[in-house]
């Protein structure tokens, strides 16, 4: 980045659209949150960089965008066409022989493409890459037509094993567009070149059923930004946590998924880095999901793949996130058993919580949180309302919790927010107790709009050690966007036994991959200070099914990666012990898949732009105080404007601090200081 760059970061959520503007010249920043606009996601984006002044003086636009996985939750993409090998048809049907309910005999799936659109044709690879029965591409052209004719506006085109040996496809590729009308044609291998039939079927059929939607998108906003002057470039957050440019977006939206939380990921580890912490947890709340990942050591954790929803596989590279429909527009209903639901419908921005006064007469969480003095509703962040109605938000909670429950306003309002904290404490020990890890030893970092105002209550059930809680907690993933680095991820399977392995042909394939990867990188046309690439290989002991991630060392000699049998060997020893504990001796281990990631690295973020000023003091941050309700009763708690805190500032709960973005509570018996970053750190008293 050169120093006259100005970059902004934008995350548009379910209901707040989040802006971070860095100008590196002038060493100064500059924040927004507007509302969203659901059905038209580029509106808030535009109305966010008015709110910044305009995108004529803007250099780079990064953006974290859930266009892609609300289009596959909502259904509402296009109709799509699949041309496969005969015989395969009912692959995406089929899945993985898996069912919605476990334990049903009961349960219905609608593949993201019908079956009248999926055509068969005659072709044939073997799974060594041998051609047996060559594809006649006029076949082709007929399927692809008919398909046209149904009313398909993509296609993807999934032959059986194209992945040891892509011609067939390609041949394929070069006949439907001789005859499709745009540019929405994809092949399986180039989204996935890799084993696993179900896996790279699904992946490629949603990237079809994703591309109009997000090329339109896109488009719209490009067009957008030329209306408004802007002369720079619009990058895409990835869901593994690097950004990509406006074009690969278009040819491989299936990279997308999750997007925007995988962004705030990236903000949560750089933030814990300058900090001094290496094992967190981030907690992203927002107005519909509460996201949760864990970064172990200082290393964010990878997925091979997501399920967006059931028999929605995408296998591509992305942050590990487990996400659960418990946002501040969750809306608290009681069930036909009498029992408490929070989530997983929300209310969004529009019409947003009954306390907005725009129509909606359900409870939601944010609902409760006003009912309780917690959220001040004459100071609401992130938009267009001034003052917020109190008096609607306990109607709702009395007619729909209350009623049903025997309860008060304020009784079934703190239990609105008791069943959303249980439900985000879950999500937390399924990403760390569950997997092996020790709550005890890792901090939270919550952050989106509302995560600050549950992070007390989850460091008391889950025993974490402390909460790290950012200068701008509900920017936190438009912050992220603007620290992401590039990054192109391949993968190719390799599918040959560990013993006796031809070190120099894996050297040289991986030397092959880390070129054209790399080569990604350099054409993006993104400032960066230097590429560097990772291998990574599938790995398992033969029998068995699913494989390992096995990171490679790789110590150069020369032009050499100094690649052999026995550092791969001891490679997988060391990752395979870091998982089970134990090792298989006497069983031969076999190498699936060959991984590579060229990471385009930027200029690293310098957080003392956000530490508070030297004329930040106690006295100006002091706000007053307001009945609040904890543990049972009101009780008169401190108003701080956090902010204006200054460094080593300890203060003790109840207490709240509200800032533009975010409101934090602090609950008795924990307390919060600042530390020389600005991040607020909460802790046992």
């Amino acid at each position: 980045m050169s120093s006259r760059d100005v970059i902004v970061g934008v995350d548009v959520g379910g209901t707040f659209t989040d802006l971070f503007l860095l100008d590196p010249a002038n060493g100064r920043f500059q924040t927004a949150k507007v509302p969203s606009r659901r059905g038209d996601e580029s509106q808030g984006f535009l109305n966010g960089l008015k709110a910044l002044g305009g995108a004529a003086a803007i250099h780079s636009i990064v953006h974290g965008t859930t266009v892609g996985t609300n289009t596959l939750l909502e259904r509402r993409g296009p109709k799509i066409g699949v041309i496969t090998t005969r015989g395969f048809r009912d692959v995406l049907e089929m899945r993985r022989r898996d069912r919605r309910r476990t334990w049903g005999l009961w349960g219905d799936f609608t593949p993201i493409a019908d079956r009248d659109m999926r055509v068969e044709v005659d072709e044939r690879t073997l799974a060594d890459g041998f051609i047996r029965t060559p594809l006649d591409p006029q076949e082709v052209r007929a399927a692809a037509k008919h398909l046209l004719d149904q009313g398909a506006e993509s296609i993807a085109i999934t032959f059986i094993n194209a992945y040891a040996n892509a011609n067939n496809e390609r041949r394929a590729l070069v006949a439907v567009r001789e005859v499709w009308p745009n540019e929405f044609i994809i092949a399986s291998h180039e989204v996935l070149s890799e084993i696993r039939e179900f896996e790279r079927s699904s992946t490629a059929a949603i990237n079809a059923y994703l591309q109009p939607v997000v090329a339109s998108y896109i488009g719209k906003l490009e067009t957008a930004l030329t209306e408004q002057k802007f002369s720079g470039q619009l990058h895409i957050v990835q869901s593994n946590g690097g950004i990509m440019s406006t074009a690969t977006a278009r040819k491989l939206p299936a990279r997308t998924a999750l997007s925007g939380p995988a962004a705030g990921v990236v903000a949560g580890a750089a933030i814990a880095k300058a900090s001094g912490f290496d094992n967190l947890i981030t907690c992203d709340l927002g107005g519909t999901s509460f996201d949760v990942s864990v970064i172990a050591g200082g290393r964010v954790s990878l997925a091979a793949q997501t399920t967006i929803d059931f028999g929605l596989v995408i296998r591509t590279p992305m942050i590990e996130i487990t996400t659960i429909g418990a946002g501040g527009g969750s809306i608290a209903s009681v069930d036909r058993g009498g029992l408490l639901q929070v989530g997983p419908e929300s209310a969004g921005s529009v019409p947003g919580p009954a306390c907005y006064g725009q129509g909606n007469t359900r409870p939601t969480l944010t609902d409760a949180q006003v009912a309780l003095g917690r959220i001040n509703a004459t100071r609401p962040f992130g938009g267009e309302l001034k003052s917020l109605d109190v008096e609607a938000a306990k109607r709702a909670i009395v007619t729909h919790v209350g009623e049903p429950l025997g309860l008060d306003a304020t009784a079934a309002a703190a239990a609105i927010v008791q069943v959303a904290d249980a439900r985000m404490a879950g999500a937390i020990r399924l990403v760390s107790i569950e997997r092996g890890h020790d709550p005890a030893r890792f901090v939270a970092m919550p952050f989106g709009g509302g995560g600050a105002l549950h992070v007390s209550a989850l460091i008391r059930q889950i025993g974490l050690k402390c909460a790290l809680v950012p200068r701008f907690p509900g920017i936190t993933s438009a912050l992220g966007c603007v620290l992401a680095d590039l990054r192109h991820d391949m993968v190719q399977t390799l599918n040959v036994m560990l013993d006796g392995v031809d070190a120099a042909a894996l050297e040289r394939r991986m030397q092959a991959a880390g070129r054209e990867a790399s080569a990604v990188i350099a054409g993006s046309g993104i400032a960066i200070e230097r590429i560097d690439v990772q291998y990574e290989l599938d790995m398992h002991y033969l029998g068995q099914t699913h494989t390992i991630a096995v990171p490679l060392p790789v110590a150069y000699q020369g032009d050499n990666l100094g690649v052999s049998e026995a550092t791969v060997r001891s490679a997988f020893e060391t990752a395979y012990l870091g998982s089970f504990s134990r090792l298989l001796p006497g069983l031969a281990m076999r190498i699936v898949s060959l991984r590579v990631a060229a990471i385009g690295r930027r200029p690293v973020f310098d957080f003392a732009v956000f530490a508070p000023s030297a004329s930040a003091s106690l006295e100006k941050a002091r706000l007053g105080s307001r009945p609040v309700w904890f543990d049972g009763g009101w009780r008169d708690t401190p108003v701080w404007a956090r902010l204006e805190l200054p460094v080593d500032a300890r203060i003790a709960g109840p207490a709240v601090l509200e800032q533009p973005d975010a409101t934090t509570v602090v609950e008795p018996g924990l307390a919060g200081r600042i530390d020389k970053l600005g991040n607020l750190i909460v802790e046992p008293a």
